[in-house]
């Protein structure tokens, strides 16, 4: 499209013909005021504030909405002339007189020196400027709401007045509601801590701050696009053009000389546990939910609240909430202790709520953490040594105490308690991801009983498997904080850099050997091999043993039922050579 040359306010720019005043005037840095344009979709010129003045080199000149007026060659624009302030003033005194004077009418009102509207001051919150409606339609594509009657009786609505049931809870027109008429809240004005993650969060975000790539990912279950098929802005203001929906998955086979294992844990869900009420009694909430509560970009922005918004007066912090327990998991989850600490001080710090922390055994074992538990003490945290047993609604008799009662023996002094509080907190345990199994057995590494994987010896080998090239880093080994999940990731990656650089593999002297006149190709072999050595030569008729991938672990040469397979170094006639040299 070609260019045009047009003077704003005596300054001269050349922009692209069919672009509106408005744009041409923010490339400018001049600021016209306007509460309904949104650059992604057609102007609709509602609130009629963004007023100017056209004129061209003849004498014509006409007072115009600058959001939805496209330039021409040889246009002038005035932006401050008393005749263009007085029509934003005359619209504006007319939107008040309809509407209260919420924040950006109020500075708008206060920008034009208008301290009563001649017409009175209304108490609507909407504007009726429909950037909610045009977002809804136009971007989402979800066409949730609705214009309904005309002229002053004009309002928003969803289609035909009923509950919708085409809006994705998307809050696109929330936030960019000018006035702040609509807002993303819970229907009865509660703050629900198990959904507190799916607040601020955008649909484009990096997972963490630490996070490796350190780069947006899309997340196709808060996506517009995903949902409904519109919007695509991402796409569209990428000046890179690194967005492409149309991609899909892609399964690609690369060959590594190293692996390293990091898949991490999964938090225990408490609510099987049916003692304790999470996901039955408000304020009883986990402590990754807790965490995400304390983040500065939460929707209660860091701030410490109960489901009504209001700051709790007591809280109580339960240690070992599935770990050491015989019912659930037996091993200690290790970080629950310090993170607890941490929590009780948080609170401290922040409220002026009095902390109860309830453990069985507190395992302050790192450098520093004895020393913050001490800390802990002097801020007036109480600590109770027994774990707690049930949290039950308060009575109506102690309601004002707390609405939750924890009951717990106090083994320190021998006493049965009930101790109100207004919040639980649940300190969950650490435990192996769901599909440790499938992938142990992709791998061919080993898994304990209780879902992590298994090292090649606790010793002399942490970060090692049993399978050459595969190493073990972080918590899917087992729960462990974040400097020992570092300390370990660093030592993951020392063992895969050596092995890369060695250029050549030693192998064990000890492996299986298959004598192909004896295979009588059963292939009972392949199944059995638990480190997936042992393959089938379809031209030959008889397995084949991969002398890298075995480790003599014996399992083939006890099942063959021909006797084709050998443990190298282990045969029949050096066995009973060891036995007749140790007899001697």
């Amino acid at each position: 499209m070609a260019n045009v040359t047009v003077t704003i306010d005596g300054q001269r720019i050349e922009v692209e013909e069919g672009m509106y005043i408005l744009q041409a005037a923010e490339q400018l840095g001049i600021k016209i005021p306007t509460l309904c344009y949104y650059p992604h979709m057609a102007p609709y010129a509602a609130c009629r504030i963004c007023a100017v003045e056209a004129r061209d080199n003849k004498g014509w000149t006409k007072i115009v909405t600058a959001c939805n007026y496209p330039v021409w060659d040889g246009l002038h624009v005035v932006t401050d002339t008393p005749r263009v302030l007085n029509a934003r003033r005359v619209n504006l005194e007319m939107l008040l007189s309809r509407c209260a004077k919420v924040p950006v009418l109020a500075r708008l009102a206060e920008e034009f020196g208008i301290t009563e509207p001649r017409w009175g001051q209304g108490d609507d919150t909407c504007i009726k400027c429909g950037l909610c409606v045009r977002i809804c339609d136009e971007v989402v594509g979800a066409h949730a709401l609705a214009f309904a009657d005309r002229g002053i009786n004009r309002e928003i609505s969803t289609p035909f007045k009923l509950e919708s049931q085409d809006c994705i809870l998307c809050g696109a027109c929330a936030r960019y509601c000018p006035t702040g008429h609509i807002q993303m809240t819970d229907i009865e004005d509660r703050i629900l801590h198990s959904e507190l993650m799916l607040g601020p969060n955008a649909a484009i975000r990096i997972p963490f701050r630490q996070a490796i790539p350190n780069v947006p990912r899309i997340y196709g279950n808060q996506c517009i696009h995903m949902k409904t098929g519109g919007c695509m802005l991402c796409a569209k203001v990428c000046p890179k053009e690194c967005i492409d929906f149309n991609d899909r998955d892609q399964i690609e086979e690369i060959e590594v000389g190293a692996v390293v294992v990091a898949t991490g844990f999964a938090d225990f869900d408490p609510t099987p546990m049916k003692q304790y009420g999470y996901g039955k009694y408000p304020n009883v909430i986990s402590a990754l939910e807790f965490e995400q509560m304390n983040n500065a970009a939460s929707p209660t922005s860091g701030k410490i609240v109960l489901e009504d918004g209001s700051e709790p007066r007591s809280i109580a912090i339960l240690h070992c909430i599935g770990s050491r327990d015989e019912n659930q998991h037996k091993y200690c989850s290790r970080v629950c202790c310090m993170y607890a600490l941490k929590f009780a001080h948080l609170v401290k710090e922040k409220t002026s709520a009095e902390v109860y922390q309830l453990y069985i055994d507190m395992r302050a074992f790192g450098k520093g953490y004895e020393e913050f538990y001490h800390r802990i003490l002097d801020e007036g945290v109480n600590v109770i040594r027994g774990k707690g047993a049930e949290v039950v609604p308060a009575q109506s008799n102690r309601s004002e105490e707390g609405g939750l009662l924890v009951c717990c023996e106090d083994t320190l002094i021998g006493k049965y308690r009930q101790i109100p509080v207004d919040m639980v907190v649940l300190c969950t345990a650490l435990e192996a991801r769901a599909d440790a199994a499938d992938l142990a057995r992709k791998l061919s590494i080993s898994k304990g009983a209780d879902g992590w994987f298994i090292e090649a010896h606790p010793k002399l080998a942490p970060v090692s498997t049993t399978t050459d090239g595969v190493f073990l880093a972080g918590a899917c080994q087992g729960p462990k904080d974040i400097p020992d999940s570092v300390a370990q990731g660093s030592a993951a990656a020392c063992q895969a850099l050596r092995l890369l650089s060695m250029g050549e593999v030693m192998l064990d002297g000890a492996y299986a050997v298959i004598t192909e006149e004896l295979c009588s190709g059963c292939k009972i072999c392949n199944g059995l091999c638990p480190y997936t050595a042992i393959s089938f030569d379809e031209t030959k008729k008889v397995s084949v043993v991969n002398a890298a991938l075995c480790k003599a672990c014996g399992t083939c040469v006890a099942a063959c039922p021909s006797g084709a397979i050998q443990g190298r170094h282990f045969t029949d006639d050096q066995i009973y050579a060891q036995i007749e040299g140790i007899l001697a």
